[in-house]
């Protein structure tokens, strides 16, 4: 599966958000959810076992308890890929600081 169709979901950008945070045992991630998505256990299974074979999340075992982590090294290939469209959102913000700089040193006159 290419990057951005597992990106495209947001129930599986949601999951990686609260990876992000941290390591987050399955029970905690299913909670959160299903709470924001209305999804069941399962479905959330799915989208973590998603991730996991994709190469987004890593799991480890803690006794009975299975905990996740994201993987950074997807996401680095993301940042690269999307390196070549950078240019165009940096001059562009750029050039807003510019203007309203202008616009400060325009009304304080």
């Amino acid at each position: 599966m290419h990057a951005f169709d597992i990106l495209g979901d947001p129930v599986r950008r949601r999951i990686l958000e609260l990876l992000a945070a941290g390591e987050q045992p399955a029970g905690a991630i299913v909670e959160a959810i299903a709470e924001e998505f209305g999804i069941s256990q399962p479905a959330v299974s799915q989208h973590l076992k998603v991730l996991r074979d994709s190469g987004f999340a890593t799991v480890r075992t803690d006794g009975r308890r299975r905990i996740y982590a994201v993987e950074a090294g997807p996401l680095q290939e993301v940042d690269e890929w999307l390196g070549v469209f950078r240019g165009f959102w940096t001059q562009r913000l750029d050039a807003l600081g510019t203007e309203l700089m202008r616009g400060k040193r325009g009304s304080a006159s």
